[in-house]
């Protein structure tokens, strides 16, 4: 972590999180709440890597893919809003975001409203940034953790929590 960061960086850091969890953990929840929601429409849409989006389509393969993208959005939200295994995922999250904005990109413009960059990349970016500052130890649960027993006799496991 920074140890320049004073208290309104870190209460600011702390509210991005939080920001940044609402949105992914509704994003997820709604889809776990949705029996029919699918991601097949925005694989079949892809533009880019065509042959890498038409193999998540198969059919023993889109179920897969329906169940991670569902619950892998609402715990990232979960682990970001509780600051707990921020940093894990946190770099899952940027896959994930990155594995959104490639199907999209028809380049250089991911949207017509967008030049190289959109939403995906600042979202991607900016969770890169939590697992760099280990943003879970600033008003979450990590910094609690990290001190637990267990931690101590998996040191391996310090690194993941954040």
């Amino acid at each position: 972590m920074f140890p320049s960061f004073g208290f309104f960086s870190k209460f600011f850091l702390f509210l991005l999180r939080i920001a940044m969890g609402w949105m992914f953990f509704y994003a997820g929840v709604t889809k776990v709440l949705n029996p029919q929601w699918t991601a097949e429409g925005f694989l079949k849409g892809a533009k880019t890597f065509t042959a890498f989006y038409d193999f998540l389509l198969q059919p023993e393969i889109l179920p897969i893919v329906n169940f991670t993208n569902k619950w892998g959005l609402t715990l990232l939200g979960v682990s970001l809003i509780l600051g707990i295994f921020v940093r894990l995922s946190s770099i899952l999250g940027a896959l994930l975001m990155i594995l959104y904005y490639l199907p999209i990109l028809q380049f250089p413009y991911p949207n017509p409203n967008s030049y190289i960059v959109d939403q995906h990349v600042i979202y991607a970016l900016v969770l890169l940034f939590f697992a760099a500052v280990r943003a879970g130890r600033i008003g979450g649960l990590e910094g609690i953790s990290s001190r637990l027993p267990v931690i101590s006799r998996f040191p391996r496991l310090r690194n993941w929590l954040g």
